[in-house]
């Protein structure tokens, strides 16, 4: 089969549309392209490169005093302590619902953090016992423990584990919740790491296995073997005994490459089809070689933008991500679904593909997962989602059922079975809690095996869904989630979140913490689905792209406008939220459209657009931004650039940023940065740099609930203290 993909924890839900359309003006254009010389247009120009020492002594001091003072301001207020309880009580509840995984004898698998487990414990148990109030688990492994006994703050990542036994495990563990990993080989049966088994150490990259005494490794073999995104560059087989500098290469990328990596593809049964290298020229685009016995390799005819999806009774389904005409001649459209037979693909590329799915104008696929003999597809129409089920007929073509699950919600396609063709799905609603549905797709049987409890009371909300009319036309669709009572006169609390990259959708979930402590308490909460995300589709995404990316900053401000054009809220009461890319978004909004908002929580951002690439992982999105370094491209990225494009005499509200030193994703300097840049410029700011929990800014529950309790702590008064004044 397939590679697992990390899915989702939480899958989402939909619901009804309003039709009222309301007209307004256009968004102010952006700051108009800065003079030579400007501020930090060059490393010569930056008096704040030294914040980019991530762990330097004079970059910790100056941490820890913006961390001292913004903890007394935030932790200080009088609502920070019931807010921190909420908020604790929520991320470590027992009663979440335990996603699970399918192992290959018919076992379940879930990873569970609570008050107990902080970092974590790996567990298993049967399906039958699943299906029980209180299932009866069987631990694998304790991240608490093992963190104790090691003295690290180890942080899960995962675990991938040798078909069709899986009884041996490759466990991902990162130091503080670093994407660089330390991989170690796991025994199931025993529960322990095994004793002279394959470790791995710390390095951003993958392995994967080939069969019980052989591995493909991609990591930082040292230097020249990493890529300028600081990805791995080389894939080695490593066969157990040899040491890591022993392995044998086996690809070589190049350094302007993201990264390369390797897998096995598998059928069903767990044997290998295909050995497969990964090369991933850009952050959309790449090449599939196949690795030969001998060590030769042979790059397949595929799109240079496209996803392998799943092995199917023989077929190779892929999803194509650009016009495209196969070496059969046959023509295929971006967002194709289709498949060829593996074996005689392989052996001539020019084999006609059968197309299984080609989504319309709103639909997008928002998930495609394999069971033994089925394609289950999450299908999306106007961000509502439904589950279908396909399956090749004799004669090639793929026959198509729709399961029976509730409707107008978004639904996730989670953990298949490759024993037989049993999967799990997930279907929630901004107000309804989140439910795990079994289903057997075969057949379509589906019943609901778990069901989260109402954790904030959404008696008297409803939920809308409108659209706004960005500056070059496009309609913007977003969802507002609001009481009944919601009063027209622009005063309601609204806390506005975005994203508007790399595909990603915002589909409607159930957030506890958003309901218990903004919803609960009077609070609007709005998610505008503007371009660069996937909610449409790859072409809905490539309409934000590189040069193009001014337009979903657009959609977001035309979201806001249409905000205050309804009454729904007011400059007073509007505030914005989004984290990494969502973090640039609210960069973008503070410099070009402040007079709109009181309130911004940016959280991991990117900032510094003009050096983007030159930090951490940066470089390998230029495929989404451009190249900084290319004169054009810079023309445009710096257009939009916040942290260049910041300003004094502009109505900026005070502003929270966070951030993590352990973020070796997106570098903690572009949040040190754009404060240090705000503070010089006289703008009050709050800061807070958590020292460890990796982009996802919380190594573990605890941290998480702090963050969450200080961002709604500044929330609360930036737009929901009264004294705020409100138009007439």
């Amino acid at each position: 089969m397939i590679r697992p993909a990390a899915t989702l924890a939480v899958l989402l839900a939909s619901t009804a549309l309003a039709t009222g359309v309301m007209a307004q003006s256009p968004a102010s254009p952006p700051n108009p392209p800065l003079a030579e010389g400007a501020f930090a247009t060059s490393d010569a120009t930056d008096p704040y490169l030294w914040l980019e020492e991530i762990e330097g002594e004079r970059a910790m001091a100056w941490v820890n005093a913006h961390n001292a003072r913004s903890l007394g301001v935030l932790q200080g207020d009088p609502r920070y302590e019931a807010l921190h309880r909420q908020a604790l009580e929520i991320v470590q509840s027992r009663d979440r619902i335990p996603y699970p995984g399918f192992n290959a004898d018919g076992t379940l698998d879930n990873f569970w953090q609570d008050a107990e487990h902080v970092r974590g414990v790996w567990r298993t148990t049967g399906l039958d016992s699943y299906r029980r109030a209180e299932p009866e688990w069987e631990t694998l492994l304790d991240i608490d423990a093992l963190s104790a006994a090691e003295g690290h703050n180890w942080v899960w990542k995962g675990a991938t584990c040798l078909p069709p036994a899986e009884t041996r495990c490759l466990v991902s563990l990162s130091d503080g919740g670093k994407d660089a990993v330390t991989i170690r080989e796991f025994d199931r049966t025993t529960k322990t790491f095994v004793a002279d088994g394959f470790v791995l150490p710390e390095s951003k990259g993958d392995a994967a296995w080939i069969d019980a005494d052989t591995l493909l490794i991609a990591r930082d073999f040292g230097e020249g073997s990493m890529t300028r995104s600081g990805y791995p560059m080389i894939v080695k087989r490593l066969r157990r005994g040899q040491t890591i500098d022993q392995a044998e290469t086996v690809f070589t990328g190049q350094p302007e490459d993201v990264s390369v990596s390797g897998y096995a593809l598998r059928d069903a049964d767990g044997t290998v089809r295909a050995t497969l290298l990964n090369r991933g020229v850009s952050f959309y685009e790449s090449e599939t070689w196949r690795l030969h016995a001998d060590g030769s390799t042979t790059q397949l005819a595929l799109p240079a933008k496209a996803d392998i999806e799943a092995l199917v009774q023989g077929q190779l389904v892929i999803t194509t991500k650009q016009d495209w005409t196969a070496p059969s001649g046959q023509a295929f459209r971006t967002g194709d679904v289709l498949a060829w037979p593996l074996d005689a693909w392989l052996a001539d590329p020019a084999t006609p593909a059968r197309l299984i799915i080609r989504p319309g104008p709103r639909e997008a696929i928002e998930g495609i997962r394999a069971t033994r003999n089925r394609l289950v597809v999450a299908l999306f129409e106007n961000v509502r989602g439904a589950v279908h089920v396909y399956a090749p007929n004799a004669d090639g073509d793929w026959a198509r059922i729709r399961l029976d699950l509730p409707q107008n919600v978004t639904v996730g396609v989670g953990s298949t079975s490759d024993r037989d063709d049993q999967v799990f799905v997930s279907v929630a609603g901004y107000l309804n809690p989140s439910s795990l549905w079994l289903a057997d797709a075969a057949t379509g049987a589906v019943e609901q095996v778990k069901a989260l409890p109402a954790k904030f009371n959404a008696d008297g909300m409803t939920v809308d869904q409108f659209e706004a009319r960005s500056a070059d036309g496009t309609m913007i669709p977003y969802f507002v989630v609001h009481r009944d009572a919601m009063a027209s006169d622009g005063a309601n609390p609204t806390l506005l979140y975005g994203y508007g990259g790399f595909q990603n959708s915002l589909l409607p979930g159930y957030s506890a913490t958003v309901g218990k402590l903004w919803l609960e308490r009077g609070g609007v909460y709005v998610v505008a689905n503007t371009r660069g995300g996937g909610e449409f589709g790859p072409n809905w995404h490539e309409a934000a792209l590189q040069e193009n990316r001014q337009r979903a900053h657009e959609d977001f401000q035309a979201v806001a406008l249409d905000l205050i054009a309804r009454d729904i809220t007011s400059q007073p009461r509007l505030g914005i939220i989004g984290g990494s890319q969502g973090g640039l978004f609210m960069g973008t909004m503070l410099t070009q459209r402040p007079d709109l908002i009181n309130a911004a929580v940016i959280q991991v951002p990117l900032f510094d657009m003009l050096r983007f690439n030159k930090l951490l992982a940066g470089a390998s999105w230029q495929g989404e931004y451009g190249n900084p370094d290319i004169p054009a491209e810079r023309a445009w990225i710096q257009a939009y650039s916040p942290y260049q494009n910041l300003r004094a005499g502009q109505p900026y509200p005070e502003v929270f940023i966070h951030t993590s030193t352990k973020d070796d994703r997106v570098h903690p300097g572009h949040a040190r940065k754009a404060t240090a840049r705000l503070e010089e410029l006289g703008y009050p700011v709050l800061f807070y740099e958590n020292t460890d929990g990796g982009h996802a800014a919380g190594a573990n529950l605890r941290e998480t609930a702090r963050r969450i309790a200080l961002e709604y702590t500044y929330l609360t008064r930036r737009l929901m203290d009264t004294q705020i004044p409100v138009p007439e």
